[in-house]
């Protein structure tokens, strides 16, 4: 068998890490490794994406953009897990669940963009919907996400998990521009962006993307029945029963239950005139590194 050569570019990050820690567990897989005195170096990054068989691009945006330059002329195939790709109309978006022509792009495209962790959630909630017709596009949807501290990066781990640790929940991205914002938006089709506040909650990993319903879209049981039927065969994402009968008798959703996996729940809650959606997974899982090596799997046929 054919060894896959993959290089991650930016491996030092929380999700360049779970990338290489997935990988190495996978036979038929090696990794190119930089000289540690020139992993920032340009040419040195060109010599090994062009060496290699995919890429994985886990940078802050501008390298991301750089590195993706360097790769032209290379016939690697190119995973961006950054937000600077996402909307680009030359980039497939990694999220092959949401629709069979994403699931088939995916397996053929040389530049994949990871979705983002947030946004995850609240497309797996929203896309089959608006598709369906029964959330209108042009509806002001709103979204509110817990996450895990590790979604933050390096600075946002070293804070939680030093001496003086937080210990309360962070709302954030009050400005109502958060970076995931133009993805949410143009993949699930919308004419306006939705209200969107997440918050950081003093837990390592897990993720609850919730998107509130009422009048006029529809009510409850009919959501449900769409998204049941939409993911029906998906192999990562699964539509739990209606009203959630084990969290209903707990009265609460533990948000860390698929730390560890690259799954996705999706339970409704609610009646005839309101409806509560929540995704629930982790968000270094389904939310980034299990979704890019789910996306480098789909695209080589491993």
């Amino acid at each position: 068998m054919k060894m896959l050569k993959v290089f991650i570019d930016g491996r030092e990050g929380t999700t360049g890490l779970q990338i290489e820690e997935r990988l190495r567990a996978m036979p038929g897989v090696t990794l190119l490794e930089p000289d540690p005195l020139l992993r920032k170096d340009a040419a040195e990054r060109q010599r090994l994406i062009h060496s290699a068989d995919a890429v994985f691009l886990c940078l802050p945006d501008a390298a991301a953009r750089e590195s993706a330059a360097l790769a032209e002329g290379s016939k690697a195939v190119i995973f961006d897990a950054s937000t600077a790709h996402r909307t680009h109309p030359d980039w497939v978006y990694g999220f092959p669940e949401l629709s069979p022509e994403l699931g088939e792009a995916v397996k053929t495209s040389n530049r994949i963009a990871v979705p983002g962790c947030h946004a995850t959630g609240f497309c797996a909630i929203v896309y089959p919907l608006v598709w369906y017709g029964l959330v209108s596009a042009y509806n002001a949807l709103s979204c509110f996400s817990l996450t895990g501290y590790s979604g933050g990066g390096k600075a946002m781990i070293a804070e939680y998990e030093g001496e003086n640790a937080p210990t309360d929940t962070r709302p954030y991205a009050l400005t109502l521009a958060h970076k995931h914002l133009p993805e949410m938006q143009k993949v699930c089709g919308l004419y306006t962006p939705p209200v969107f506040m997440p918050a950081v909650v003093p837990v390592r990993q897990g993720m609850l993307v919730s998107v509130p319903l009422g009048a006029p879209d529809a009510p409850a049981k009919p959501l449900h029945a769409c998204l049941e039927d939409w993911y029906a065969y998906a192999k990562h994402v699964r539509v739990m029963p209606f009203g959630g009968a084990d969290a209903l008798e707990a009265g609460r959703l533990p948000m860390q239950a698929l730390n560890g996996t690259d799954d996705l729940e999706i339970f409704v809650f609610g009646h005839e005139t309101q409806a509560l959606v929540i995704a629930r997974f982790d968000n270094l899982g389904k939310g980034a590194a299990g979704a890019a090596v789910q996306c480098l799997k789909l695209r080589f046929g491993l």
